[in-house]
């Protein structure tokens, strides 16, 4: 039975994505049946190049893909250099735990709060520093031509995301051993991260980098809510005319989400050639052997206004807050002058089902990847296999391929087999991005579990099955219960596959949330936004907390 399950999952989360592919590469080249298209041609391309506003589309998918990608790297690598190896890298990445947690949609909304020309900060400093009693008009906060809020709104999760990674990384190396050795030698901190540490630690975040090049270049959520809507970015372009109600739009559509397709390939082929052209760099630079301390004051530069990006992240949340108790909040008060939970009962219906959605597709799809993923690690241990690097890529694969490329062709493939708009094929439509995190969450710690704890039971007699019920899974149930919280947080962040698998017909709250982002009641998009924000905050919570309450009598369990 375990011998089924990799194959099995293997199916599970990369069919979707081949059927999908496929399924948007037809139509990209004018054949599409369903509507009549029996003939290839270059129409649907031309179409999309003749639209008044596709240069300057192109032109903002790329500057903002590249600069929020260059830019969270930077970040991220400055403050792990900066506070790797102090008390305080601790308590950083416990406060970024909630921006770990929270869809990039609710990070979008908060921002939008945040930074809007009425928003919280304009309000804490008006009118006394700026004299403005009204919200001024003529300042671009959000939305912003150059798409740089949407940049803010990417950084904000992209940041925390690979700090993570890094942090998961330098378990793995001898930091604080490569420092000291370099120091002795006359170089500076700084220098000494960035020559010997740094280098080392890229192998391992190469596919997390990758990952946030490719969601930077595609991004859809966030675009919708912080991103210039004329022209809009490439994959909203797309998404808007797979969602028009004129046919012949699909096939440009199908042209724009084929594109995109090339420019993430495109973004990662140049990546890998950077990657190379750095480390012919890096190594003259190590030979050469200066002792310039010059990183030392490099690394505060860009980890300072690192910093204040991810503190604006946290008040986002605290925004998205205070507006969804709000009953009264005028322009400029600093804070609302009175509370209220009308919003939440006013939101009550909307949220009510839209959440029992939310939690059932989640708990559905984080719950089959644990199956799939526990089945598959097991099985790797029972036959003591090493787990290969083209596995990983393999894994990453749907994180790597943009939505807006292959959910349309899903969606195609489910209309066929008559399961679009169903609650089955949405869950499997979030499986597919659901799996990858899970296990990827949970393969390090299963590993890790020493093989000599099942020796000793198979000793006293143990079946391999009461080994697995009775040692590994107890040992294991603080993983396996963060490893869920994971799925769970990135469940309820889908927007692209609940509207496509979904056909706009499955509600969830990321899909409400968006929905009204460009209405002016900023209270019920405060409740939907911080719900969206609650959800996975408990669910870590709990991964967290069961264990300790579970294992209480037995402490190296707990």
């Amino acid at each position: 039975m375990l011998a089924l399950l990799p194959p099995a999952t293997l199916f599970v989360f990369l069919a979707p994505v081949l059927v999908g592919l496929a399924g948007t590469l037809l139509p990209a080249f004018g054949y599409l049946p369903a509507i009549g298209a029996h003939d290839l041609s270059l129409a649907p391309w031309r179409d999309l190049f003749a639209w008044p506003g596709f240069g300057s589309a192109l032109r903002l998918t790329l500057s903002v893909g590249v600069l929020s990608s260059l830019l969270s790297l930077a970040g991220a690598v400055a403050l792990v250099a900066m506070l790797s190896g102090t008390r305080a890298f601790g308590r950083v990445q416990a406060a970024l735990a909630p921006l770990l947690a929270t869809p990039h949609a609710a990070i979008a909304l908060g921002l939008a709060f945040l930074l809007a020309p009425s928003g919280w900060i304009v309000r804490l400093i008006s009118p006394e520093w700026t004299g403005w009693t009204r919200p001024p008009g003529d300042l671009v906060t959000i939305r912003d031509p150059y798409g740089l809020s949407l940049v803010a709104g990417l950084l904000t999760k992209e940041i925390p995301y690979l700090v993570l990674a890094l942090a998961a990384a330098l378990g793995q190396v001898p930091a604080q051993r490569l420092i000291a050795c370099a120091r002795s030698m006359g170089y500076s901190r700084g220098s000494a991260w960035l020559k010997l540490v740094l280098p080392q630690l890229w192998p391992q975040i190469r596919l997390p980098f990758y990952a946030v090049v490719a969601y930077s270049l595609s991004v859809v959520d966030q675009a919708l809510v912080l991103g210039p809507g004329n022209p809009p970015p490439l994959a909203v372009l797309a998404l808007r005319w797979f969602s028009d109600y004129d046919l012949a739009r699909y096939l440009p559509a199908a042209a724009a989400g084929t594109l995109q397709l090339g420019l993430v390939i495109a973004g990662l082929v140049i990546c890998r050639l950077a990657e190379w052209g750095v480390g012919k760099a890096g190594r003259l630079w190590l030979e050469r052997g200066r002792r310039s301390g010059a990183a030392d004051w490099l690394l505060p530069v860009v980890a300072v206004p690192t910093g204040v990006v991810l503190a604006a992240g946290l008040l986002a949340l605290l925004a998205l807050a205070l507006w969804s108790f709000a009953a009264s909040w005028p322009f400029p008060a600093a804070l609302p002058l009175r509370w209220s939970l009308s919003a939440w009962a006013g939101a009550g219906e909307r949220l009510q089902g839209s959440l029992g959605t939310t939690v059932l597709i989640a708990a559905a799809a984080t719950a089959v990847a644990l199956v799939l993923c526990v089945g598959c690690l097991e099985q790797e241990a029972r036959r003591q296999r090493k787990p290969r690097n083209g596995l990983l890529w393999l894994l990453y694969l749907p994180l790597l391929v943009p939505q807006i490329a292959f959910l349309f062709g899903l969606q195609v493939a489910l209309v066929r087999l008559r399961l679009d708009a169903t609650l089955p094929a949405v869950i499997w439509a979030h499986l597919v991005f659901v799996l990858p995190y899970v296990f990827l969450s949970l393969a390090d710690p299963w590993r890790a579990l020493d093989p000599r704890l099942a020796r000793s039971a198979a000793s006293l007699g143990a079946s391999p099955a009461r080994i697995f019920f009775r040692v590994k899974l107890p040992i294991l149930l603080r993983p396996l219960l963060v490893a869920a919280a994971v799925g769970v947080a990135v469940s309820v962040a889908q927007y692209l596959a609940t509207v496509f698998a979904g056909a706009g017909r499955i509600a969830t709250i990321t899909t409400e949330a968006l929905t009204l982002a460009s209405g002016a009641d900023r209270a019920t998009i405060g409740v939907l936004g911080f719900t969206q924000t609650i959800l996975p905050l408990l669910c870590y919570g709990l991964a967290l907390t069961l264990p300790r309450i579970v294992f209480r009598h037995r402490r190296g369990l707990a």
